[in-house]
């Protein structure tokens, strides 16, 4: 994106070059590695296994077509505050009926028996899973009593799924997720500056160059992210601007479908990872129409967070956007 900064280090890593790439919209760092080939063997993660739980608990509750909504836990978040806030009970700590509690996690499954990846159902399946969320979001915004609803798609337990049966985790969050709060003041602050919307600059700019779109379709864009916080990771955008993934219509819904088919399936290459596929929309009681823009995130799971990463919140991404984006486009072709 125009006037995104970057600062080439000359710092030997195996014969890498660090390249400090910062993020437009978040003012957030990360270091890239720009003087290296793809070599598969640097990323070593599980594969996702074709071996089925064959007592998933999901398919016991799932029905044999469509999708089912199913309620894990009402009162998942007990709001405890600070150290202080905390240390309010006479032990020193607070007690859990002192804590408030608030939101619940639920999980949005596919049918009975429905193990398959995204890339591998009927687009029809995954268009329903979109149309579930869709529809949790505005159920959550009518009812007024939840800040956001946090989707998000973890395929193989080191991306943190608890069972291999397709489905959409719901988290229901009593405040504004802190990488969505960044997200929704950096794009404001561009749209200040620059005019218009931050996202829809990004499609415009991205498509220009192309060096890191992974592809495009008549309903949105693939994209590896100029300052990328995992290696491969990828952002579905919508070319039509929406701040809200509750207003989308059913055609741009299953259009959006076949382009998360896509993101998905381009992870072939690099031999089907464990991956995180999580919604960015607007909260579900603030209005951001014009300077918010909604979108999906993919970031696959392909190495231990390393110590600089750690201390210093600055991720390290071994490959750059740009031979990412080369390497899933030949996967697609």
């Amino acid at each position: 994106m125009t006037g995104v900064q970057t600062c080439a280090l000359p710092i030997s890593m195996s014969g890498g070059i660090w390249e400090l790439r910062r993020d437009e919209i978040t003012g957030w760092w990360s270091a890239t590695v720009v003087d290296r080939e793809f070599e598969p063997t640097r990323f070593v993660a599980e594969r996702l296994s074709a071996e089925r739980d064959p007592s998933c608990k999901n398919c016991a509750e799932a029905t044999i077509e469509g999708v089912t909504r199913r309620m894990l836990r009402q009162g998942a978040f007990q709001s405890v505050g600070t150290r202080s806030d905390a240390a309010r009970g006479e032990s020193g700590f607070l007690t859990l009926s002192g804590m408030e509690e608030a939101g619940s996690w639920s999980t949005i499954i596919a049918p009975k028996l429905a193990h398959g990846e995204l890339d591998e159902v009927p687009v029809g399946l995954v268009a329903d899973f979109l149309i579930g969320v869709r529809d949790h979001l505005r159920a959550g915004r009518e009812s007024g009593t939840t800040a956001y609803i946090q989707y998000v798609r973890n395929a193989g337990a080191q991306a943190g799924a608890m069972t291999d049966h397709l489905c959409f985790d719901a988290y229901d969050l009593p405040q504004v997720p802190h990488r969505l709060a960044e997200e929704i003041g950096g794009a404001a602050r561009v749209s200040i500056r620059a005019g218009g919307c931050a996202y829809c600059r990004m499609i415009h700019e991205e498509e220009s160059s192309g060096r890191r779109v992974v592809h495009r379709d008549a309903y949105g864009l693939v994209v590896a992210p100029f300052a990328s916080r995992s290696a491969f990771e990828t952002w579905v955008l919508p070319h039509g601007h929406a701040a809200d993934f509750a207003d989308a219509d059913l055609a741009t819904l299953r259009g959006v479908a076949e382009t998360l088919q896509v993101a998905v399936r381009a992870l072939r290459a690099i031999g089907m990872p464990p991956y995180n596929l999580m919604l960015h929309t607007a909260p579900l009681r603030e209005r951001v129409d014009i300077t918010y823009h909604w979108h999906w995130e993919l970031h696959p799971r392909l190495r231990p967070i390393g110590g600089l990463e750690l201390a210093s919140g600055i991720p390290v991404v071994p490959i750059a956007p740009e031979e990412a984006a080369a390497e899933l486009r030949r996967a697609l072709r």
